[in-house]
């Protein structure tokens, strides 16, 4: 593994995001392709992600490993980023060096909220979790 080191571009503050929760958002413009975190994570095992699922921290993991059979909590501002089925940026999972990447994929305005898609792929319009039954995970 290498060196963990958590980078986060300085105009990013969380705060109330209308309908999400909190948010990430921007003070300055940013430049379609800036990478705006590079986020360590805590990856769990296996036999930890049931206890994860009947738990708050349900609605902020990422899958984990080529198989997907982990999680990873993200760190940084990682977890906080809300879901778009048109997102103004993308997130590239690192599993060996466990990090993710947060790239901008257009140009962002100031004041704006930073968003992935939780499919992974941007372009991806597969209803996630939270539209197609949000408790379903409780069950």
């Amino acid at each position: 593994m290498a060196l963990i080191a958590h980078m986060l571009l300085g105009s990013l503050h969380i705060k109330p995001s209308p309908g999400k929760g909190k948010g990430i958002f921007t003070t300055e413009p940013i430049e379609a392709g800036t990478l705006v975190e590079i986020a360590p994570v805590i990856v769990l095992p296996e036999k930890d992600c049931e206890l994860i699922d009947k738990s708050f921290l349900y609605n902020y993991y990422f899958l984990w490993g080529d198989r997907h059979k982990n999680y990873a909590i993200c760190l940084g501002y990682g977890s906080i980023y809300n879901h778009s089925y048109s997102p103004n940026c993308i997130y590239e999972t690192y599993y060996e060096d466990e990090l993710i990447h947060f790239i901008a994929i257009r140009d962002i305005a100031a004041g704006e909220e930073l968003t992935v898609n939780y499919n992974h792929d941007p372009t991806d319009q597969k209803p996630v979790w939270f539209d197609e039954d949000p408790y379903r995970h409780l069950a």
